[in-house]
């Protein structure tokens, strides 16, 4: 197979020179200088550059990042700083909402000190899985899922159509996916329920449903190319042509896609599962002020959302942010009636049973 020689730096500045563009939001000229810093730690692309800029210039407040890759790690390096953490600003997907609450890691988020709070779209700033005992947890910024991505000059639509493609003999050796969230999509794909709520209360039934899907993958090992963990490893695997087709989330698959690489995504007709990417506030945040100013600025625009979506390739959560989105850039960040009627929700309720089952068995699908 020949290989693209294209860099990937080539295909992600499209969206990098987006986030350039936005306007100088009116609302920071107006906050008071506040000074100290602010540390967050998201992912690749959430925080667009321009705003980071601008809002330190007209605050005095120094935005530090730290970059992740996984809710797994960013949990454990929390909860190994508890109860002093050196983070004020975390970047949790709801349907991990009870482990960080659980062990103490978020402060409720307090509504009233963000002015900007409806500027959310209120299917999810008021949906069911965003309030928990009585409090809001974290604002909403991106919507995801789990699609099928595929290079349309090697895979066809007609094949893309089902998860069986992912595990074919013919495209051996051209595959990759996360192995944790595949776990609950071959777990729909069997009938099951993924998040593993219907069997709260017959937790040998769940037990027995993940040691299915677990000889399923490890069955199927043979035929993946890699397991992977980043959003950032799957567009580079695509574009050197490494892959054909995988597991990924939306957004770095619209990247690519809004940047002229030929990819496809599709929910497959077994189904998929969707997530709402939130900003946190950490329990004893050293700088919690701060923290609120940088969430009530970042709230402040639609503009700002679609930045958001422009770098990223999820969807915003932000009213009237499409306005700002290209035609193309609409396209990649929008699916058909029937594949949305395939997707879920990852929900929360059965969390502690299910990664108690499903970690140690990515593990030894790993070991396999």
């Amino acid at each position: 197979m020949t290989k693209l020689t294209i860099n990937r730096r080539r295909f992600l500045g499209t969206a990098a020179v987006g986030a350039a563009t936005l306007a100088s939001p009116a609302y920071l000229r107006r906050a008071n200088a506040a000074g100290g810093e602010v540390n967050i730690w998201t992912y690749n692309d959430f925080v667009p550059e321009a705003f980071k800029k601008q809002f330190e210039a007209d605050t005095g407040i120094k935005v530090n990042i730290r970059l992740v890759d996984d809710q797994g790690k960013q949990f454990n390096l929390l909860a190994a700083e508890a109860p002093n953490p050196t983070v004020d600003i975390m970047t949790v997907a709801g349907h991990r909402f009870l482990q960080f609450i659980d062990s103490d890691l978020l402060a409720p988020l307090d509504t009233g000190r963000l002015s900007n709070w409806a500027n959310i779209n209120p299917t999810f700033s008021e949906s069911d899985w965003s309030t928990i005992n009585g409090n809001k947890w974290g604002a909403p910024i991106l919507s995801g899922m789990e699609v099928l991505s595929y290079n349309t000059d090697l895979v066809s639509p007609e094949e893309a159509r089902s998860w069986d493609v992912l595990f074919s003999e013919k495209y051996k050796g051209q595959t990759a996916y996360i192995i944790q969230d595949m776990m609950s999509i071959v777990m729909l794909k069997m009938g099951y329920d993924g998040n593993m709520v219907a069997y709260l209360d017959d937790p040998e039934k769940a037990a027995a449903i993940v040691e299915e899907a677990k000889a399923f993958l490890i069955e199927k090992k043979p035929l993946v190319r890699k397991y992977y963990d980043s959003g950032a490893e799957v567009q580079q695997m695509f574009i050197n042509q490494d892959i054909a087709l995988g597991h990924s989330w939306n957004g770095p698959a619209a990247a690519l896609i809004n940047d002229g690489f030929p990819l496809a995504m599709t929910i497959p007709k077994e189904g998929s599962y969707g997530f709402v990417y939130t900003y946190n506030i950490a329990n004893n945040a050293p700088n919690a002020d701060n923290a609120y100013t940088f969430l009530d600025a970042i709230l402040a625009s639609p503009e700002i959302g679609a930045s958001m979506t422009k770098a990223s390739g999820f969807i915003s959560t932000y009213k009237d942010a499409s306005q700002y989105l290209t035609d193309l850039e609409k396209k990649s960040t929008s699916f058909s009636d029937d594949e949305l009627e395939n997707l879920q929700f990852f929900r929360a309720e059965a969390n502690e049973m299910k990664y108690g089952l499903v970690d140690p068995a990515v593990e030894a699908i790993k070991a396999a």
